[in-house]
């Protein structure tokens, strides 16, 4: 899309695994993550925010020049994928058609992935209420919203 020159993007995929590995070297967790979505998933989000005045001021001009780019980016993604031998951190990938599985499945493998030691609990035991010791329920009503659920 003409936001860097070749030179650029060369440069960028050959600086930045060393700057990732760079941030782990310093004791950061660090994880990335490619999030898929296919064509039709694609075309009905993007006609989502076309047909609901509610989500058209997502929808910018960069997101239709997306769209048409498909292969483009398709190449550009698979050029710059990481493999083993050629990347000091690679990525993790997911489907993401369904936004909400894709988070959740993000947020599970995330904290699998973080070390995690519980810290000792002492046991909770429920303590004795106290005695009612003359206690009257008011003779007052109190208002309560009607319960629906």
């Amino acid at each position: 899309m003409g936001f860097c020159s070749e030179d650029g993007c060369i440069r960028f995929l050959r600086l930045a695994p060393l700057v990732e590995q760079a941030i782990v070297d310093s004791g950061i967790i660090l994880l990335k993550y490619w999030l898929e979505v296919g064509q039709e998933e694609q075309t009905r989000r993007i006609e989502s925010r076309i047909n609901d005045p509610r989500k058209l001021w997502k929808l910018s001009p960069m997101d239709l020049e997306s769209y048409s780019r498909w292969y483009e980016y398709s190449r550009a993604v698979t050029r710059c994928s990481p493999r083993p031998t050629r990347s000091l951190l690679p990525g993790t990938s997911l489907m993401a058609n369904d936004k909400k599985r894709a988070r959740l499945n993000i947020i599970s493998h995330m904290l699998e992935q973080i070390p995690y030691d519980s810290p000792p609990r002492e046991p909770v035991v429920l303590p004795a209420r106290e005695k009612r010791s003359g206690y009257h329920e008011p003779d007052h009503s109190r208002q309560y919203i009607s319960a629906k659920y």
